[in-house]
């Protein structure tokens, strides 16, 4: 699975590298504020990419006594500096493009033929990329037996999901570009060719929100999925040993490393030997059951009465 993402990441660097030349190359020579505009967007997502790519080398590093649960959050880490590089690089620059080409009334244009050549050009490569990350998130999303829409929404894997989204945004921002240049070009005025680089900036800063408020989630330690620890829940309370599940706690380590912990109220009777034996099987059998759960500890205690009316309510659920 890294290595599709790695895969998915170098196709949509190489996509936006060479067409970000073409782009400021344009937007330079013209003047044309949704040019450019685009010309920072592709630069923004080469500049991402780069940043994903340290991501995926960086988080596969083995696990050391400095970091025993491994490495894995560094790829939520630098997905952070992704939609930040979103924002910062793209978003606002594209604003500010926008926003002057409206005060001062002018904003340049080139051949309307070079123009849309070059913006053809972007669709073509950025597409490319955009159905490589749709492919490697149709193949998780059936690993995984959900539909693409909710596979996207709900994955841990921040890598792909910035290209993909990255890929659409740019997608969208080039049909802006084209609109907003041809109108420029039909009217006379420069106002539709500043207001599409600001239709752009928007949407970049949109992008960005939604990726960061989601890696941010990752990176402070979120629960994993929700139907995953409902599943915990029932099965560790039809453990024969346990009376009751008094909590259930999960942390994403990394997209496909989840870390568990629970706190059980066993069985009357057991001894020591009993205790380590059922705790065994337990760890063995959510790990046969799970392998994206890579730490297991368990906790004995005791349970109230309204904890293990609790359990009973959740695991029947």
């Amino acid at each position: 699975m890294a290595e599709q993402s790695k895969r998915t990441v170098l196709v949509a660097l190489t996509s936006n590298a060479l067409i970000a030349v073409a782009k400021i190359g344009v937007g330079v020579l013209s003047g044309s504020s949704a040019m450019l505009a685009e010309g920072a967007h592709s630069v923004a997502d080469t500049t991402n990419e780069l940043f994903l790519l340290t991501a995926l080398h960086r988080s596969a590093k083995p696990a050391d006594n400095a970091h025993p649960f491994g490495y894995g959050m560094e790829r939520f880490f630098w997905s952070l500096l992704a939609a930040v590089g979103i924002f910062v690089s793209g978003a606002i620059f594209s604003l500010y493009q926008g926003i002057n080409g409206l005060l001062d009334g002018e904003s340049g244009s080139a051949s309307l033929l070079l123009s849309y050549l070059v913006l053809g050009i972007g669709f073509v490569a950025e597409g490319t990329s955009w159905l490589t990350a749709v492919r490697q998130l149709r193949r998780e999303a059936h690993s995984s037996h959900r539909g693409l829409v909710e596979h996207i929404r709900r994955s841990t894997d921040p890598t792909v999901k910035t290209v993909f989204s990255e890929d659409s945004a740019a997608l969208i921002g080039l049909l802006l570009a084209a609109i907003g240049i041809g109108l420029h070009y039909a009217t006379g005025s420069s106002a539709w060719d500043a207001a599409s680089a600001i239709a752009i900036g928007l949407l970049l800063a949109y992008v960005a929100f939604r990726l960061g408020r989601g890696t941010k989630e990752l990176l402070i330690g979120a629960a994993a999925d929700p139907e995953l620890r409902q599943q915990l829940w029932r099965e560790l309370a039809n453990v024969t040993e346990v009376d009751a599940v008094v909590e259930v706690l999960t942390m994403q380590l990394a997209p496909r490393e989840v870390l568990v912990a629970a706190r059980l109220d066993l069985m009357d009777g057991l001894d020591s030997d009993d205790v380590e034996r059922v705790s065994a099987h337990i760890d063995a059998g959510l790990q046969a059951r799970h392998p994206e759960i890579t730490q297991v500890f368990l906790d004995a205690t005791r349970a109230s009465s309204a904890e293990r009316g609790r359990s009973r309510r959740i695991a029947g659920a």
